[in-house]
């Protein structure tokens, strides 16, 4: 996987390559071929483009030189715009002397060629302030972008812009951004991925980012202990459960779905279509009794349980009915659509918290056996948590200590701060950390949903999923997701894996169904898990 990094790392890798032999010139060398490279595979082709180059005083801006250099190899009309000279003795300066326009901010006081520049590009290139970015803005550079963005929006068709390493004016540490910087179409970004890219407004500033090497060893040992990672289509690609042809439902796995009330029937079936798209060989809903008569044509694939419910909702002697089921199953996802009612709150809790030593009584839907009145905390099967279930949770006294081991939380962040205590604003302004710090605490995978959803394990692990769409902004979204995980969990996946490659295809999906549906808007839950198997096929495209 690819790193993401916080700023600090980041010239502590620099600093050891450099040492290693690898000289900061030659990174800053192959950062700007690199660029330069990326920047014809986004384009297509850049032969005959005019490419307007803003370039900064420090690193940065040496970046954007020696991509301006390789542009014009390749045939690009370059222009070079410096907001502040440069020494002759920079040899990424010298060598483009003679060879491109080279206008520098001093001798533009009126900003009129900066704007003449920029009503002529076909590309514009931000090369003027790095990863090492504090806000506040500079008054002189921050005059440079507002100019530039009038010019462009003077013109008549869009002008894309291109960030190098992130855009003027992001804090990549945090992803606060300065009011004056661009929105970027693509930022490129060099041997790993910031924080900033996708925390706060980060996200919406860079839009589609890549990665690109500057020649670090592979071994470098300041690389290797960054624990944080962005998944990528070949990450998910070897995590996709293999599918024997001499195979059976069983090989598969079963999910179990406890979820629904007769406010939300509709969340069980949206589970089960996640489920089995995701490969289950299996899916029985368990839910209150009304909701098969309301869903069984809507998931003909699914088997039934029905439990005891008061008014729609699951009550307390609906875990003894369950008790027999979850030992049959490999997974059980609990939580979409149970409400929020005092009775299934009881019935969460005895699940949790069941004595060792059977209850006897007549349940009345199903014989009980002897000795399955309660369920060990060692017999249930993993677990995936999600939607009113987390909520519930949340009321139960050290709910943590007795959930299954390698279970898996998916909060949204409403939900976590729920179950943490913190904001909603705490929560946001550090995404990651946030996953990481509860994962540890609670000692399960946890799944912080959201644009960018983070994937954080127990052990300190974290992967970010680089992709964020508003298809999935939709009623029963995160319950085809919860569906999905449940499904590779049971085909034997890693509770850690099968969270990261559950989020990757369900997110992947909702790109998939934005561009079927043809706006992001019109997408439902249900498309979403339409189109997982083109997802899952799109993954595995990938594979080495």
């Amino acid at each position: 996987m690819v790193k993401i990094v916080r700023i600090e790392e980041m010239q502590a890798i620099e600093a050891a390559a450099d040492r290693g032999g690898l000289s900061y010139a030659s990174m800053m060398e192959n950062a700007g071929r690199g660029f330069a490279l990326q920047l014809q595979t986004l384009l297509r082709d850049v032969e005959g483009k005019h490419i307007l180059i803003l370039v900064g005083p420090g690193n940065n801006g040496g970046d954007g030189l020696v991509a301006a250099h390789y542009l014009a190899e390749m045939g690009s009309q370059v222009a070079v715009y410096l907001s502040h000279a440069r020494s002759g003795e920079d040899v990424n300066y010298a060598r483009l002397q003679g060879r491109m326009p080279v206008i520098t901010a001093e001798d533009d006081a009126g900003l009129e060629i900066l704007q003449a520049r920029a009503e002529e590009a076909d590309v514009v290139v931000d090369a003027l302030l790095g990863t090492g970015f504090r806000l506040p803005m500079r008054p002189g550079i921050g005059s440079l972008l507002v100019a530039l963005q009038t010019a462009l929006e003077a013109r008549n068709e869009p002008v894309p812009i291109a960030a190098v390493d992130c855009p003027s004016g992001l804090e990549c540490n945090t992803g606060n951004i300065a009011a004056e910087a661009l929105r970027a179409v693509w930022t490129v970004t060099f041997a790993a991925a910031k924080f900033g890219h996708f925390l706060r407004q980060g996200p919406d500033y860079c839009g589609k980012l890549s990665v690109v090497g500057i020649g670090l060893p592979e071994d470098l040992k300041e690389m290797k202990d960054v624990s944080v990672e962005m998944m990528t289509a070949a990450d998910a690609a070897r995590l996709l459960p293999h599918r024997p042809h001499e195979s059976h439902k069983g090989t598969f796995g079963t999910v179990c779905v406890v979820a629904g009330s007769l406010n939300y029937p509709g969340a069980p079936v949206l589970v089960a279509l996640g489920a089995y798209r995701a490969g289950a060989g299996l899916v029985r809903l368990a839910v209150p009794l009304p909701l098969q008569a309301v869903n069984a044509a809507a998931v003909p694939e699914a088997i039934w349980t029905l439990l005891p419910h008061e008014l729609g909702v699951l009550t307390e002697s609906a875990t003894e009915v369950l008790m027999p089921v979850m030992k049959a199953a490999d997974t059980v996802v609990l939580g979409p659509g149970l409400g929020q009612d005092p009775a299934t709150l009881r019935f969460v809790d005895r699940l949790f918290n069941s004595p060792k030593q059977p209850r006897k009584g007549t349940i009345g839907f199903i014989h009980e056996e002897e000795g399955v009145g309660g369920v060990a905390e060692d017999r249930l099967p993993r677990f995936v948590l999600d939607a009113d279930g987390l909520r519930l949770l949340a009321k139960i006294e050290e709910w943590a200590e007795h959930l299954p081991p390698d279970s898996i939380l998916t909060p949204h962040p409403g939900e976590m701060a729920c179950l943490t205590g913190l904001s909603v604003e705490q929560i946001q302004a550090d995404r990651v950390e946030t996953a990481r710090r509860w994962a540890q605490t609670w000692g399960h995978v946890v799944v912080l949903k959201g644009a960018f959803s983070v994937v954080a394990a127990p052990d300190g692990r974290a992967a970010v999923v680089p992709i964020a769409t508003s298809a999935l902004a939709t009623a029963g979204s995160g319950d085809v997701l919860a569906g999905v995980i449940g499904a590779l969990l049971a085909q034997g996946n890693a509770a850690y894996d099968a969270a990261l490659l559950g989020v990757y295809l369900h997110a992947h999906a909702g790109e998939l169904a934005a561009e079927k549906a043809g706006w992001e808007g019109s997408v439902m839950a249900r498309d979403v898990a339409d189109l997982l198997g083109r997802a899952a096929a799109n993954v595995s495209a990938h594979a080495s």
